[in-house]
């Protein structure tokens, strides 16, 4: 059963809720069909809200892309009563207007992976969801507005591929990706933002620059260094962002993000076993009564 808990998750890096603020935190350690989460969720009260914070890549960063927990995250989030999910990432640029040390907020995403589980729904129970628009256009105008509201150079659109890794790209793939038409790249929005809406709940990115990949003639290719150098500095923009969008956040959601299950699931009822039901149920339970 879903426990109302936290009503807004944020995934990132661990040093986001070390942030002045953040009140009564507790850990919690959630069990869920699809293993156990990256790391405990960390939950908090913020601005007088209920906020978890989950570090994707684990304590210390010890998970590769490939090996984040994606579905145990999303649904250990749900289980704890979370409805909408800020996504604080690091991402290369295809663009030069997208510079280094640039939050964006983009409006779409190709999913260029291939080692990863991509959906809840299997062994049972069908369902095909909707993503043409796969980012929430209400919650990523608050993050948006949340973001310039700090100072930070903010843009907003472009859309975001996603790559397997844990390598960098080759020159020959980089410059493939803008001709494709391409804003930015990265290695962990997807599966996320498709598990966000199957859980039906509003998710957005707040994408941090940290170089310009390896097509930029006149830059350094992308170290390891650069990313960890702009993601310190750009840290407290991220918590003032945080803080700032949740003190603003509107209790009623103004998108269709809660009812994205409500015409996707294809199996018949009558078809669904009991276990299924019950593994399920935090998902669809409603829709399965």
């Amino acid at each position: 059963m879903t426990k109302k808990i936290a009503s807004i998750a944020v995934i990132g890096g661990s040093g986001l809720y070390d942030m002045p603020g953040l009140q009564d935190t507790k850990e919690y350690k959630v069990e869920t069909p699809f293993g156990k989460t990256s790391s405990p969720i960390v939950v908090g009260t913020l601005e007088g809200t209920c906020v978890a914070f989950l570090a994707r890549h684990g304590i210390g960063h010890r998970l590769t892309p490939t090996e984040v927990p994606y579905r145990a995250n999303i649904y250990a989030l749900k289980s704890l009563g979370a409805e909408r999910v800020i996504s604080v990432s690091a991402c290369g640029s295809l663009r030069e207007d997208y510079a280094p040390g640039h939050i964006v907020i983009p409006d779409n995403l190709f999913d260029y992976t291939k080692d990863r589980a991509r959906s809840f729904f299997e062994g049972g129970l069908v369902a095909h969801i909707g993503v043409a628009d796969p980012f929430c256009g209400d919650l990523s105008n608050q993050a948006e507005a949340a973001v310039r509201a700090t100072g930070a150079v903010t843009h907003r659109g472009g859309a975001f591929i996603t790559i397997e890794g844990p390598r960098f790209s080759t020159k020959a793939e980089s410059k493939t990706y803008r001709a494709w038409g391409m804003s930015l790249i990265g290695m962990t929005t997807s599966p996320e933002a498709f598990l966000a809406r199957e859980a039906e709940m509003c998710y957005a990115v707040m994408a941090h620059v940290t170089d310009y990949d390896v097509w930029h003639e006149s830059e350094s290719p992308v170290t390891v260094e650069m990313v960890i150098q702009t993601l310190h500095k750009n840290t407290h923009i991220a918590q003032e962002a945080i803080r700032r969008l949740v003190r603003g956040l509107k209790a009623e959601r103004a998108c269709e993000c809660e009812r994205a299950l409500s015409t996707a699931i294809i199996t018949n009822p009558k078809a669904i076993s009991a276990k299924m039901r019950a593994k399920f149920k935090p998902l669809v339970g409603k829709y399965l009564k």
